[in-house]
């Protein structure tokens, strides 16, 4: 099951059947749609989610028996049931102890399917939406790309370090939003390289790109 929310609001996922029930296309965006969106029922899910209303359903079922949403307040058709994702988002990490096989691998089968997911929301994000972006905007979007030479316990301080930052605007109350605000996505990649022999070549340069004028 799930456990407490996170600091960020987020929910901790380590049983690794709700990672591998969690990994597939529509169950994912379903729980994106309710966390971006609110509450909905499957009849409203489905047009985003690529399912019929009936499939909705029963992969809302499969969530709701994980912990991972939750019945809704009844909408004006109180005939319909509504669901919402019980926290702003989620999280999980591969297990500690390597000899747990099981979670590793429900770990990995998760990260791969999300990995999958956003893998092209950059390049839709510079086709669709930076061309329509204010000029103040569109100079603050962008990719940025440092390599560091860290141990595992300096990473883990530098990914605490991200969310401690991060955490007073991702709580902040929707009352509490500035008007000119604007939902920005903040996609952050750790990806270890493959041997310690690499630590050793020399230093690629910290690189950094906005939007295109």
């Amino acid at each position: 099951m799930a456990s407490v929310p996170h600091p960020l609001g987020d929910i901790e996922i380590t049983d690794p059947q709700a990672m591998r029930a969690l990994a597939h296309p529509v169950r994912l965006a379903i729980l994106e749609r309710l966390r971006r969106h609110g509450p909905a029922t499957a009849t409203q899910l489905a047009p985003d989610v690529g399912a019929t209303p009936s499939v909705t359903s029963w992969h809302l079922r499969h969530l709701a028996s994980f912990g991972l949403i939750r019945d809704a307040e009844p909408g004006p058709d109180r005939r319909q049931r509504r669901w919402e994702a019980v926290a702003r988002g989620f999280r999980f990490e591969t297990p500690e102890d390597p000899a747990d096989k099981e979670g590793t691998a429900a770990a990995r089968v998760l990260s791969r399917e999300m990995f999958l997911r956003s893998g092209d929301l950059p390049s839709r994000w510079a086709a669709e939406v930076e061309p329509e972006l204010d000029h103040e905007w569109r100079r603050l979007g962008g990719l940025a790309h440092t390599r560091v030479v860290v141990t595992a316990a300096e990473l883990a301080a530098i990914e605490a370090a991200f969310e401690r930052v991060l955490a007073p605007y991702v709580t902040r109350d929707e009352a509490a939003r500035p008007a000119d605000g604007r939902a920005v996505q903040l996609l952050r990649y750790t990806l270890p390289e493959s041997s310690p022999e690499e630590s050793a070549l020399p230093e690629t340069p910290t690189a950094r790109t906005g939007g295109t004028s």
